[in-house]
């Protein structure tokens, strides 16, 4: 998937959670100097504009909001998995015998 996907997917995930309590980005710049966050309503027209917002300020927009509880509608086959990685750590008093 393309970066520009991923922010899209963001964009919408936000704004799908504002439409649904009601509430616009007006509302949101005074929610959340309710918790001590200082944003403009243009730079958060912005950030929801591109997408490209950090998953602190989805956590600060959906702690502002008043979200208890938020899963996300993301498509698990688009989804990759961390490969599984198994190592030793090296004993240092384990010495080879020469």
């Amino acid at each position: 998937m393309l970066k520009s996907d991923w922010n899209e997917k963001a964009k919408r995930l936000l704004k799908s959670e504002l439409i649904r309590r009601g509430i616009n980005t007006e509302d949101l710049v005074v929610l959340l100097e309710n918790i001590g966050v200082e944003e403009t309503k243009a730079s958060i027209d912005s950030k929801i504009s591109r997408g490209s917002f950090s998953a602190a300020f989805l956590i600060q927009c959906l702690n502002a909001m008043g979200v208890r509880s938020f899963v996300p509608e993301i498509d698990s086959q688009m989804m990759v998995s961390e490969p599984i990685v198994l190592y030793k750590p090296k004993n240092p008093k384990t010495k080879a015998k020469s």
